[in-house]
C-alpha cells in the first residue's frame, strides 16, 4: 500500500498535534517520537513513508573504521537505497552518544529526493545538516562517529524510535513540534480527518482572539457555534 499524492498533501497541512488527536480517537496512543526535535527551527513539513535503518550497541572487533570500505555496509546501502520521497528513520535506541550520521550522508539523501531523516539519538555536523534543504529531526548533537557505540544491522525492518513504533511504509509526519507516525492502513482516513480538524480550530482560534468563551466552542456542544462554523466555512472556501 503506497503514499496516494493526495494524501501526502493534505497532511502536509496539518500539525502533528492534530494528528495525535486523531489517531487518539482510535486508540493509538503512541505514535509520537519522543525527545526528537529539527535541527532547523523553521522546518518544511515532512511527510513520507518510513524507510528503517537498526541500530545495535557496537562491538569493538565489528566496528573499526575500515568497515566503511564495504559497500554492503548496511549504514552506506541504507543511504544509497532509501527511496525518493520516504522518510529514512533511525533506531539510534535513544543513544546520541555517537551520531546517527553526518553531513555527507545527509546530504546525499537530500540529493537522492528523500522527503526527511529522523533519528532517535544525534547527528554530528549538526549546524551544517541544519542549514540543508532537508527536514532533519534529531536528540542532540553527537560529534563522535556511529562506530565508537552503535553498529548498523538491519535495513527497512519494524523498529522503535523514540519509544514509538515503526513499520517499513508507516507514513511519518513532521513539523516544527516534532514528529508522529501515522499506520500505513488508516493514513487516508487520519489525512482526511486532520484537514476538518484543522478547519474548525481555526475557526476555533478566531473566534477565542474575538474574545468568545471556549465553554460550548470547543467542543461545539452550542447549537450556534456549529451554525457559526458552518458559516465561516463557507465564508473562507474550506
Amino acid at each position: 500500500m503506497s503514499l496516494k499524492p493526495e494524501t501526502r498533501e493534505k497532511l502536509k497541512t496539518v500539525s502533528t498535534a492534530t494528528i495525535c488527536t486523531a489517531l487518539f480517537k482510535r486508540g493509538f496512543r503512541n505514535q509520537y517520537i519522543q525527545d526528537v526535535r529539527p535541527l532547523n527551527p523553521n522546518v518544511k513539513p515532512m511527510v513520507g513513508e518510513a524507510y528503517t535503518l537498526r541500530y545495535i550497541p557496537a562491538r569493538e572487533d565489528l566496528n573499526q573504521i575500515s568497515v566503511f570500505q564495504d559497500r554492503a555496509h548496511p549504514q552506506r546501502k541504507a543511504v544509497e537505497e532509501c527511496p525518493p520521497g520516504a522518510v529514512f528513520v533511525i533506531d539510534s535506541r535513544k543513544d546520541p552518544r555517537a551520531a546517527s550520521a553526518g553531513s555527507i550522508l545527509v546530504t546525499r539523501l537530500m540529493k537522492r529526493g528523500v522527503a526527511g531523516v529522523v533519528s532517535d539519538g544525534g547527528f554530528r555536523d549538526s549546524p551544517e545538516i541544519a542549514d540543508l534543504d532537508i527536514p532533519v529531526y534529531h536528540n542532540r548533537p553527537a560529534a563522535p562517529t556511529n562506530l565508537t557505540v552503535h553498529q548498523a544491522l538491519d535495513i527497512n525492518v519494524p523498529i522503535g524510535c523514540g519509544d514509538a513504533p515503526v513499520w517499513p511504509g508507516d507514513v511519518v509526519v513532521g513539523d516544527r513540534e516534532g514528529v508522529v507516525v501515522i499506520p500505513a492502513h488508516i493514513a487516508d482516513e487520519i489525512a482526511d480527518e486532520a484537514v476538518e480538524m484543522t478547519a474548525f480550530e481555526d475557526f476555533v482560534t478566531e473566534k477565542v482572539q474575538e474574545g468568545r468563551s471556549i465553554l460550548g466552542l470547543y467542543p461545539p456542544t452550542d447549537e450556534q457555534s456549529k451554525v457559526d462554523f458552518a458559516a465561516w466555512r463557507k465564508a473562507k472556501g474550506r
